[in-house]
């Protein structure tokens, strides 16, 4: 298996990737979730790492001055991806996250681990986007630490599902912020690995959840 395969089946046995009925933030009813929260355990965290790092390894393999992590989810997946990358690859790379309030004593301002400079490049490392809030939020701050170029944004999974446009959500940001987006996975290559391929013994995307899988993206899947 390639490093996107066996991402797919971590996350089935993580109890990340999971399938059922669910309603999305959006109001969305959806056959299958994301939901990164259920890592929980530190060789979960290493090997969440290692794939984040193998895809940045891919697809950036130099270029970046530093990694970013949005509070709160980004933060564990920055740490565990700046680790692998200098594990794996031996790339140094420093990385930052951001406080969710300003902290007004001690060495004060909202970033923490490295200060960003002027002119660096930064990759920003995110779990699922959905909307792009996250994202667009940490563009807005730092305008406010130092003028850098969003570089690149690596996330988990790409849903493929319209954002405000007829487009993903993930296209919206390259198109609008000139961010060149990375998922590890896209849901369409999921379906194509799980349909009936059993992980531990078990089949979680047989024909009738693939069927309604397609159902929803036929629904709410990006045009282009």
């Amino acid at each position: 298996m390639n490093y996107r395969e066996e991402f797919i089946h971590f996350m089935v046995r993580s109890g990340v990737l999971t399938f059922g009925d669910f309603v999305t933030k959006s109001g969305r009813k959806t056959p299958y979730f994301v939901n990164t929260g259920n890592y929980k355990t530190g060789a979960q965290a290493a090997q969440l790492g290692d794939y984040y790092a193998a895809c940045i390894q891919e697809r950036v393999p130099d270029g970046i001055e530093a990694l970013f992590g949005p509070a709160y989810k980004g933060i564990p997946l920055v740490v565990s991806a700046a680790s692998s990358l200098y594990r794996n690859y031996g790339r140094d790379l420093p990385y930052c996250f951001n406080r969710k309030e300003v902290k007004d004593h001690g060495e004060g301002g909202m970033m923490v681990g490295y200060r960003p400079q002027d002119g660096d490049r930064i990759a920003v490392i995110e779990d699922v986007v959905t909307a792009g809030t996250a994202v667009k939020e940490s563009i807005q701050l730092f305008k406010q630490v130092a003028d850098v170029r969003m570089e690149a944004l690596f996330v988990s999974v790409d849903r493929m599902e319209r954002g405000s446009r007829e487009c993903t959500t993930l296209r919206e940001l390259q198109e609008d912020y000139g961010i060149q987006v990375y998922p590890i996975v896209t849901i369409r290559e999921i379906i194509q690995y799980l349909h009936n391929q059993p992980v531990e013994g078990k089949v979680y995307i047989d024909d009738e959840m693939r069927g309604r899988m397609e159902d929803y993206l036929d629904w709410y899947g990006a045009k282009g």
